[in-house]
């Protein structure tokens, strides 16, 4: 499938951040700086870029998340809910500093971004200057409704699933969840959204993973990621209980028969380290290494500020 990539080169070596998937991969030539129309096949066969190795002055990627609110209520959240959210007036201004930074790849998360009326205005904004790609993760919850209004401002939607079944899924996300995902993901790839599915990966679920590859090829996603489940907001409290190791989910993961045109990917604790993350009241910090805590907490007041210490990976 051809789709939008954001290139850019540091040091002299290219790099490309896929929306989707949110990886960095290294090309064999140097491409064109900015959004570049790529096939995904070649772009998958492409090495991972070491972000630690590059001469970075930003991020190549980052989390958005200008919204507190939600519609659900999942234990395993990470989000901090006290937190201020920040005015439409402060969005936009946040949303110029996002678009000047040169990062190469953004997505808006939450709380749950679908519920901003502005969220495709916001998402445009960040895409205007042609250097950066756009992605949002959602609970699916509204998807069905927006997503042809999304379709023109998005590069790739993230849809969680927390379960290929029902049952599964509505345990952690609450009644009706599953459905309403399933038919969000339905209406996202008819109105020809790139999506990808992404799984928090948990004890109580690991045992469904080939049952979400299959679905996703079933539905038409593009690709799953799995996620490792972090120890920060509501999800400190299960991760006794629920919390694999980076090895247990390997073992889940690395054995699993993939379709023909998915995606896989899964997101150790360890590759989470690093990540920056702009937080609703428009403070930007750093997963630690090991993505157990935070650091580099800082009010992001121009684009310099997006520009914390590195601290392992930033992708």
């Amino acid at each position: 499938m051809i789709r939008t990539f954001a290139a850019a080169t540091f040091g002299g070596t290219a790099v490309v951040h896929d929306p989707a998937v949110g990886t960095n991969h290294l090309p064999p030539q140097p491409l064109p700086t900015g959004c570049v129309a790529l096939d995904d096949q070649q772009v998958a066969a492409w090495p991972l870029a070491d972000p630690a190795a590059l001469a970075l002055d930003y991020p190549l990627s980052m989390c958005w998340s200008p919204i507190v609110r939600c519609n659900l209520a999942c234990p395993q959240c990470l989000d901090d809910k006290t937190v201020r959210e920040s005015t439409p007036a402060e969005r936009r201004t946040l949303v110029r500093h996002i678009a000047a930074s040169g990062v190469l790849g953004v997505d808006i998360s939450g709380g749950e971004p679908l519920l901003l009326r502005e969220l495709p205005d916001l998402a445009r904004a960040i895409r205007s200057k042609g250097t950066s790609v756009v992605s949002c993760t959602t609970n699916g919850w509204h998807l069905a409704r927006r997503a042809r209004t999304l379709a023109g401002a998005l590069d790739a939607i993230r849809v969680s699933l927390d379960g290929a079944t029902a049952a599964t899924h509505d345990t952690w996300r609450g009644q009706h969840s599953y459905r309403r995902a399933v038919a969000g993901i339905g209406a996202a790839v008819a109105e020809g959204l790139f999506v990808q599915l992404q799984m928090v990966l948990m004890q109580a679920n690991k045992h469904e993973a080939q049952e979400l590859l299959d679905l996703a090829a079933h539905l038409g996603a593009g690709g799953v990621t799995f996620l490792q489940m972090l120890p920060i907001g509501d999800g400190a409290s299960l991760a006794a209980e629920q919390m694999l190791t980076d090895e247990q989910a390997q073992e889940t993961v690395g054995p699993l028969t993939v379709p023909a045109g998915v995606r896989v990917r899964l997101r150790t604790r360890q590759s989470a380290g690093g990540f920056t993350v702009l937080r609703a009241d428009g403070f930007a910090w750093r997963n630690t290494p090991g993505a157990t805590g935070i650091s580099a907490f800082v009010p992001v007041t121009g684009p310099a500020d997006l520009r914390l210490p590195t601290s392992g990976s930033s992708s």
